[in-house]
This record gives structure tokens, sequence and C-alpha cells, in this order.
């Protein structure tokens, strides 16, 4: 893993559209469509769980991830702290993931995917999270930042 590889900063809410509001008001930010729907991931006990994912990302750089909250999970906001998690494009989860545990980090979910895991939460024992991304979907979630159709110029 490399700081080149890093993303987006992740902030969980309660309320994503008031935290979207502050950060255009405040700092400019343009955000690209709310995304989501129902996720299954595997916790560290094992159990499998559907989670029903919701965000949406920024436009405007550095990229932000503003992420509804999910009660009873790990997708709560983190008191005293707006960041929830930096997350990194990765070429090999399972072994980005191991390096992070050998290093001292617990695994808190891991999505699966046909060649292996599509995304990972790690914790640092710091208690700040990295979330490691598969690049195969790196080109479906630049679409999600991507210029609207109307601000690309002919």
């Amino acid at each position: 893993m490399k700081a080149g590889n890093l993303f987006h900063v992740g902030i969980v809410t309660h309320d994503p559209d008031a935290t979207r509001a502050g950060l255009t008001a405040r700092f400019g930010y343009e955000w690209g469509p709310q995304i989501g729907g129902p996720v299954t991931v595997t916790l560290p006990d094992g159990i499998v769980v559907d989670v029903e994912m919701s965000c949406a990302y920024s436009i405007t750089t550095p990229r932000l991830e503003v992420v509804r909250s999910i009660p009873g999970t790990f997708w709560e906001p983190v008191a005293g702290a707006g960041i929830h998690h930096l997350g990194y494009w990765s070429d090999d989860i399972a072994a980005d993931a191991a390096d992070l545990v050998a290093a001292g980090y617990e695994t808190e979910a891991t999505r699966g995917g046909p060649d292996g895991p599509s995304f990972a939460f790690l914790r640092s024992d710091a208690g700040f999270r990295v979330e490691l991304v598969g690049r195969a979907s790196q080109a479906g979630l630049e679409r999600c930042w991507a210029p609207a159709a109307s601000e690309v110029s002919a």
C-alpha cells in the first residue's frame, strides 16, 4: 500500500444531507449522486450480515465520502472525531489486510467477491480505520464523482 492509493476520506453521520450541505456552504464541496443499497458483509466472528449502505462522494477534491450511519454497526459516527476512515485502492485486498493485521490492525468487516474480497475495513490500535477497496471497483466508483454531462465542455 502507498499513500498515493488514498482516494477518499470517509465521514459517517446521522444526517448526511446536513453534513453535505455544511461542507458545501463552508468549503465549496460539490457532490455526486447518492448511491447505496443492501450490502452483505462478514464480521470478524464469521457472522454474515446484510446492511443498507447509503453514501455520496464529493466531486470536489480532496475527495470526501459522506456515509449514512448504520446503528449497531461500526458505521456510526466516531465520538470526538469527524473522520471515520481513510479509503485506499488495493490490488490485493487479502494481502494488504494481512499486512495490516500483522501490524496490529483488527479486521472489522469484509465483503466477498468472485475473486476474493471486494472491500475490507480494519481498525488501527490508534482507533482510526482503513477501508481497502478492490481496484476492480475503481471504474464504477469513479462514475460517482465524474462531472455531470452538463458540466463537461464540448
